[in-house]
């Protein structure tokens, strides 16, 4: 076999056509499985796709989910905002009402038109529910106190 010298700072016919029909056989069957083993089987191609797709499937999710929340808590804001208004409307309404109203008045009108007196010492009857509830149940009628 005859060596070829390259003389100067460049390679020169780095893919002469002739020179690869010259390697040794062992050479050239060392080049095919370095080119096999590079390649990559239809088994790891398929699980890299997979994996792609799981991967793109499950940040799709993710950023959906991330969008839903964003959402949810813009619609709570604009909910409280509302609450917050309603609560103030109602709050003027009620000391509008609050401060119409002339005791005085009702008072004169329930006892004069409607003949009602202040109850007397054997009207009042106590009760104690023990409970702690905020409101009574009448199981039986009312006694008279006589």
């Amino acid at each position: 076999m005859e060596k070829r010298y390259v003389y100067g700072n460049t390679a020169r016919k780095l893919n002469d056509p002739r020179s690869r029909e010259e390697m040794p056989l062992h050479v050239q069957k060392r080049a095919i499985a370095n080119r096999r083993a590079h390649r990559m089987s239809f088994g790891y191609l398929l699980f890299l796709s997979l994996a792609v797709l799981a991967t793109g499937i499950i940040l799709t999710w993710y950023i959906t989910l991330q969008a839903d929340i964003t959402a949810s808590v813009k619609q709570v804001s604009t909910l409280e905002a509302q609450l917050n208004t309603m609560k103030q409307d109602n709050d003027e309404a009620y000391n509008k009402a609050v401060s119409s109203l002339d005791l005085e008045e009702i008072k004169r009108i329930a006892i004069g038109e409607y003949g009602m007196t202040y109850a007397t010492e054997g009207q009042i009857i106590t009760y104690s529910d023990g409970g702690g509830n905020d409101y009574v149940r009448q199981l039986a009628p009312i006694p008279d106190g006589n």
